[in-house]
């Protein structure tokens, strides 16, 4: 069995899942494998978010520091940036460092969000994902090559598609493949045990008894 993580590595609501999901994945049964899919958030764009939408997403980080007591954001990310709504590149750069090694994927997704959260660096251009890749030690050339390549552009299209397949419209999201099936997995920010819990009580039910329990 697969368990999905939909993801997206700007996404401020996965920044404070992934302590949490750290913890899930380590505790997985044998025989259930996580994979992650990025979801894409926002499309390639240079245009600079209006104030309503700063103003959105600055509440949800207060939103998420009241929910994910460890979680604090560096707020100066809205003063020394021109922020844009635009994810797809730190989406590319995390597929291409994976593409090196898959050990380079939570590297890759860890060191985008420092940058962002913690030092409140533009994900969204190139010049700071091209710094994340060095401050990991990838193969710099080859990650500069791969993040603008056809290839990495047509498995970012593929792992969107599965998302929208899939139903899956919010990150951080978790479904667990059963047989053919997709079944959702009820995410809790603070608990990974709740989270064991519910896979546990679906892996020991028929596919039609689990999909009864949604």
């Amino acid at each position: 069995m697969v368990l999905y993580y939909f993801y997206d590595p700007m996404c401020s609501w996965c920044y404070a899942f992934d302590l949490t999901y750290q913890k899930l994945e380590s505790a997985l049964p044998d025989s259930i494998c996580s994979r992650k899919i990025v979801g894409g958030l926002a499309p390639d764009s240079t245009v600079i978010m209006p104030l309503s939408m700063i103003c959105t997403i600055q509440s949800a980080w207060q939103q998420i520091e009241r929910a994910v007591p460890h979680i604090q954001f560096n707020y100066e990310f809205w003063s020394k940036n021109n922020p844009m709504r635009s994810t797809y590149p730190a989406c590319r750069a995390v597929l291409a460092a994976k593409k090196q090694s898959p050990k380079f994927e939570n590297k890759m997704i860890h060191q985008i969000q420092w940058a962002y959260y913690k030092n409140a660096e533009n994900p969204s251009l190139s010049a700071t994902l091209l710094n994340c890749a060095k401050k990991i030690n990838l193969n710099y050339e080859l990650f500069e090559n791969d993040i603008a390549s056809q290839e990495i552009e047509m498995q970012l299209q593929y792992e969107i598609q599965f998302t929208r397949r899939a139903g899956v419209s919010t990150y951080p999201s978790l479904c667990l493949q059963m047989e053919k099936k997709l079944v959702p997995i009820k995410i809790d920010y603070n608990d990974a045990q709740k989270i064991i819990e519910q896979i546990q009580l679906y892996i020991n039910l028929p596919i039609n008894k689990a999909q009864d329990k949604l």
